[in-house]
């Protein structure tokens, strides 16, 4: 039942969205949460970390480090080539910025598995992204924006440390000390993580609620270019560097979807509530791709799986 909840990330993030919009006075009010709710997130995160994550790494780099490499590069630099050709302001560019600049999200672990994609690449990649971020978003930011607005790249830096480093590090201590706890914990990390996203979201969808008509449109069509860019990116790119179908669908699924959440919290933080309206687009509508694809790629890898099953198990031809 609660895989089936998950399942419906989008439907829920679109329902809650909408609720939001009408009724936005209660969720507007909890503003000074968002912070709060993805440390509690990030922390989940690191409670499903093990050590044999770390030892496929060591084994195997070659992938995570062209899917790391592509995070950190191709993201950043669609997010500012699609606000300038749709002329966004500097707030709304601000926000595309720093999604682009942050790592990969932990939904995205989730969409790679209903793809049948290589799910310890993709959380080897979660991971490794997630530490790299730290020293990468606030420099990320900071090189790109700077022509737009004064970052605070120290300020940055510490505020991602303590939302995003600490948490995920407690969360893997506590699952290496208390692992007869986390056990009962586990099952329920996926339900928790999506829940507090969508709260989230629908707060930032509250305190945009007056902009969104102006602004919503143009926003919504930057950020689904930037997605959809960064799945095609990531795929492509993968290939040309002799990785398989499956680890370059994992890569693509990595790359394109962003930990928006903490885009979210950045710009609430740093920046303004309109900076925060593309990362809350974002968390919306790279889940609604996101699950898209993994029904397409994931039928596809069934049916070639039945169909190589099927050859193997007929006799040879006389």
């Amino acid at each position: 039942m609660l895989t089936r909840f998950n399942s419906l990330f989008p439907l829920w993030a679109l329902l809650i969205s909408l609720i939001a919009f009408i009724a936005n006075a209660p969720f507007a009010a909890l503003g000074g949460a968002i912070v709060p709710l993805l440390s509690c997130v990030m922390f989940m995160m690191g409670l499903t970390l093990t050590k044999d994550d770390v030892a496929r790494i060591a084994k195997d780099p070659k992938p995570v480090l062209i899917g790391v490499v592509l995070q950190f590069l191709l993201m950043p630099i669609l997010a500012l080539t699609f606000s300038k050709m749709l002329q966004l302001s500097n707030q709304l560019t601000i926000g595309m910025v720093l999604v682009g600049s942050c790592a990969g999200g932990t939904a995205s672990n989730v969409v790679c598995y209903l793809a049948k994609g290589d799910v310890a690449l993709s959380i080897s990649m979660t991971m490794v992204s997630t530490i790299v971020g730290v020293i990468a978003t606030p420099l990320l930011c900071s090189f790109y924006l700077s022509a737009t607005i004064s970052v605070d790249t120290w300020a940055l830096l510490l505020s991602i440390v303590q939302m995003v480093f600490i948490p995920v590090m407690l969360g893997f201590t506590c699952k290496y000390f208390l692992k007869g706890i986390t056990q009962v914990v586990e099952p329920l990390i996926p339900t928790l993580s999506v829940l507090l996203i969508l709260l989230i979201i629908a707060i930032v969808v509250a305190l945009n609620a007056e902009r969104l008509l102006d602004v919503g449109l143009i926003t919504l069509i930057a950020v689904v270019l930037h997605n959809l860019s960064g799945l095609a990116g990531g795929f492509y790119v993968s290939r040309l560097f002799g990785l398989d179908i499956k680890q370059s669908q994992t890569i693509a699924i990595e790359v394109g979807m962003q930990n928006s959440g903490l885009g979210v919290a950045l710009a609430t933080q740093f920046f303004s509530a309109t900076a925060a309206l593309p990362g809350a687009l974002f968390s919306v509508w790279h889940n609604i791709s996101g699950s898209l694809l993994a029904s397409l790629w994931g039928r596809k890898r069934t049916s070639l799986e039945y169909i190589l099953r099927d050859q193997e198990s007929s006799p040879p031809p006389e």
